[in-house]
């Protein structure tokens, strides 16, 4: 039938379809890395709702708004692609349905890392500067975030990761024995079950003191790749104090830039701009050797690492598995 004009006006455009598989399905590259790539590392970007990865993780372009509720589907298709960062449960606590509603997109094999509200990790609250309520409180952390997160997602759950933004002077150097105490107590009265993960935005965190508060509860140290933060392998020397287990990296910004500042540089995410081979191979190496210790590794990138994440996530495979930079 033919569309018409109504008393109005025209009719609206349609709305497009999501995708329904992978623009990766006929790249035998992809295919190859996938199948070489330890089966205990897991590759994922952070967030997936970018029109720029057209040809690379979508067949076509799409609206973000539609990416952002239904291509995930096709996005969990991507041979590489096993696991996804939720971000945006940083800004406010998710609903038990929204995480739910997630899960039922994607394999029962894919898994998520999931950001903890910032509620709880920082100690005011960006809107209006005034005190946070919550922070480092675990009944609050229960409620608001573990057990909606685990009710929805279930055994697709992948670490959950308390991401500290830039903390006072107070908290990094002056009281840090108190924080380090503060900090064992919190993730100590967590609930028994997830892979809970730290993650730090200033260096001064990485103290001995902190990183051995992280201990008791079997808590690990997410090395956060930030222009705030030493390189990989300094972040990597100090989690060693934990023992040998899970490994989780998030591959957040290049070095040099601030965020907005890589954002209006890389956009529209659909090539590599500025690569770094050097931490490339960093977390190449402690992918193999966490996995030849028979324990998984997480790498979470984003567009902000090198220019598209997903590109970042084929090199890196490649150095995996290749050996290559």
């Amino acid at each position: 039938m033919n569309r018409q004009a109504d008393l109005f006006g025209d009719l609206p455009a349609p709305v497009p379809a999501a995708p329904a598989h992978s623009a990766a399905d006929g790249d035998p590259e992809m295919k190859r890395l996938a199948s070489l790539l330890p089966h205990a590392i897991r590759l994922g970007t952070s967030s997936w709702a970018f029109p720029g990865w057209a040809g690379t993780v979508y067949d076509r372009t799409l609206p973000e708004r539609l990416l952002a509720r239904e291509g995930l589907a096709a996005y969990a298709l991507h041979p590489l692609l096993r696991t996804v960062g939720i971000d945006r449960s940083f800004y406010a606590p998710l609903p038990e349905a929204d995480f739910r509603r997630y899960a039922e997109q994607v394999p029962e094999t894919f898994r998520f890392l999931v950001k903890a509200p910032q509620a709880l990790t920082s100690d005011y609250l960006f809107e209006t500067r005034e005190a946070s309520p919550h922070f480092l409180d675990p009944r609050a952390a229960r409620d608001l975030f573990v057990d909606p997160c685990m009710a929805g997602l279930g055994t697709q759950a992948g670490p959950l990761v308390f991401q500290f933004p830039p903390l006072r002077r107070g908290f990094t150097r002056e009281r840090r024995g108190d924080f380090a105490s503060r900090l064992a107590r919190f993730l100590c009265g967590l609930p028994r079950g997830p892979l809970y993960a730290v993650e730090f935005r200033d260096r001064e965190l990485l103290a001995a003191e902190i990183v051995q508060a992280l201990a008791p509860s079997g808590t690990r140290l997410c090395l956060s790749i930030h222009a705030r933060m030493p390189p990989v392998q300094v972040q990597a020397a100090a989690a060693t104090a934990l023992g040998p287990g899970p490994l989780i990296v998030r591959w957040n910004l290049h070095a040099g830039f601030a965020y907005e500042e890589a954002k209006a540089r890389y956009a529209p995410f659909d090539k590599l701009v500025d690569e770094d081979p050097a931490t490339r191979m960093a977390i190449a190496r402690l992918c193999r050797e966490c996995a030849a210790s028979g324990s998984e590794a997480w790498v979470i990138a984003n567009n902000k690492a090198e220019g598209s994440a997903p590109l970042t996530l084929a090199r890196l495979a490649s150095a995996i598995v290749d050996g290559g930079q």
